[in-house]
């Protein structure tokens, strides 16, 4: 079992120029969107980014860290996550701001809809569909998220990070490496804040661009539900709902997990759901729709952690390897 207050002891000494704050045993089921898992050893949500920059220069580099975001496309685990995890605090990493007539610079832990109002206001085009992701600023860098048919990748100029050791970098767009739903960008970098740049158009126009990403959201995506957005990238040449639509796995249930029946690739906690429900629940999709169509799909959701002893889960369940 975790118990992250022995790393919390043994970190004292080296962290106390820290100014964040640190949270052992921290509920990552209180994190998540999920609303579901384990526990974090340790928890670190830095004051700024020197605050950050400290603390990692002081962390010893074999103690595992992973940086969460606001937790809406992640499934932690019910084992637990060992070591440290980082999660940017609104306050130190959230500020948007315009810096020019066609660009902003956003925090990492900003929103993505917030990004999107900051460029209405300024009356930038070109960053509507960040009205209809449910993530923040750093997982967009990460992942080029996008929807309605635009991506984080036409939108960044310049990305400021911080490496494992506390190393400053600035990664132009080309250095981020970008392709659907994934970025180049070392594991290890944790975003910190980026420039993007949009053009110049009416309010009016943007406003009814993202009027439009919200109808469109709030007709055929479960968002009032426990969920963690999309659960599956989209395969080439389909997309990842028609196919498990198909094979039959529109409203599956398993233990308190679903797959929504108003969209099939959207999972949701019913409201007692565990990690295990939840990964065995998407497993299984992955194994009929590889036996009904041969496709493999791949996860968009992150799943980081252990699994319970007893309650390990296998891709596809093991059934089609």
């Amino acid at each position: 079992m975790i118990d992250g207050t022995a790393l919390l002891e043994r970190l004292q000494g080296d962290l106390s120029a820290i100014r964040g704050r640190l949270t052992p045993n921290a509920g990552m089921d209180k994190i998540t969107w999920f609303q579901a898992g384990g526990a974090a050893e340790l928890l670190f949500q830095p004051a700024d980014e020197a605050d950050l920059q400290t603390f990692l220069k002081a962390v010893p580099v074999e103690i595992p860290l992973l940086v969460v975001g606001i937790g809406s496309n992640l499934l932690v685990r019910d084992g637990g996550l060992p070591g440290i995890v980082v999660r940017l605090s609104a306050k130190g990493f959230g500020d948007v701001r315009t810096v020019s007539d066609t660009r902003i610079e956003a925090g990492a832990a900003a929103p993505d809809k917030r990004l999107a109002v900051v460029a209405l206001e300024a009356g930038i085009g070109g960053f509507h569909f960040y009205y209809g992701i449910p993530g923040s600023v750093g997982g967009a860098l990460r992942m080029n998220a996008g929807a309605n048919g635009a991506e984080t990748r036409e939108r960044v100029i310049e990305v400021r990070a911080l490496d494992r050791a506390g190393n400053k970098h600035l990664l132009t767009n080309d250095d981020m490496g970008y392709a659907y739903r994934h970025s180049a960008a070392p594991d290890d970098f944790i975003f910190t804040s980026a420039v993007f740049e949009g053009f110049q158009t009416s309010s009016a126009e943007i406003e009814e661009a993202m009027d439009a990403v919200q109808l469109h959201r709030e007709s055929v995506q479960p968002i009032r539900e426990k969920t963690g957005g999309s659960t599956f990238k989209n395969p080439e040449g389909s997309s990842a709902w028609k196919e498990i639509d198909a094979a039959g796995c529109r409203g599956l249930m398993i233990g308190g997990a679903q797959m929504s029946p108003m969209h099939c690739n959207f999972m949701i906690n019913t409201g007692s759901a565990t990690a295990f429900d939840l990964e065995r629940l998407g497993e299984s999709v992955r194994a009929r729709v590889l036996e009904h169509s041969g496709i493999r799909l791949e996860w968009e959701i992150r799943r980081v952690g252990g699994f319970r002893p007893g309650q390990e889960v296998q891709e596809f369940l093991g059934l089609l390897l």
